[in-house]
């Protein structure tokens, strides 16, 4: 009898050890959910782009909600989940400039609008940790960056494409489909064809 009475008294003890580590456990998570983390700055589109995105609301209305999430505690984080990717979705079905419609640049912002789904499907759990939560913002931060990372790189590209003065048309090329090393090669081929008409034009003037 006595045993069973030892081994009820330590299996009690145990039990409420075991339980008054959980409390404190839970009460630490919680607290730690309360606790402001300031993240990495997005990357920018650079102002000299500016006017090329003007009208673009679906991507302005996203750049400045995620502002939200450079600064903030995983409670913040969370309750701006779900809006967050309303945004995401209002981006994908947007009317974008058609310098971006491409692949490359599609399966950036999908791949955002899958990471705004992981953060939103995190309000669902009961017990969730705030480191967590803190990696889930930086992979989405990550993810937006990527996105105004290739629409620098496509804005980059076309301004110095810009800046190359040609005029295909004595050729009946498609100009929106020369990319610059095309250009390149249209112009040196100009100027051999301008010097070839001008040294014709001085022999038979000469003779």
């Amino acid at each position: 009898m006595k045993n069973i009475f030892y081994f009820l008294c330590f299996f009690t003890f145990f039990s409420c050890v075991k339980k008054e580590k959980k409390v404190i456990q839970e009460k630490k998570s919680k607290t730690l959910l309360s606790v402001v983390k300031e993240h990495n700055d997005v990357l920018k589109i650079k102002s000299n782009f500016s006017k090329e995105i003007e009208n673009w609301k679906e991507l302005k209305a996203l750049d400045n909600f995620i502002e939200r999430f450079k600064k903030a505690s995983p409670n913040e984080i969370l309750s701006n989940a779900l809006e967050l990717e309303s945004l995401v979705k209002s981006l994908i079905d947007s009317v974008n400039p058609p310098l971006f419609n491409s692949p490359s640049f599609n399966t950036r912002v999908n791949i955002l609008y899958n990471e705004s789904l992981r953060l939103s499907d995190m309000t669902f759990i009961s017990v969730i940790n705030a480191e967590e939560v803190h990696h889930q913002t930086d992979n989405i931060i990550n993810s937006f960056s990527a996105i105004n990372s290739k629409i620098n790189s496509l804005l980059t590209k076309k301004q110095f494409e810009d800046a190359i003065e040609v005029n295909v048309d004595f050729i009946g090329l498609d100009s929106t489909k020369i990319d610059s090393v095309s250009r390149k090669s249209i112009n040196s081929k100009k100027n051999d064809e301008l010097l070839n008409l001008k040294k014709r034009k001085i022999k038979k003037f000469i003779n």
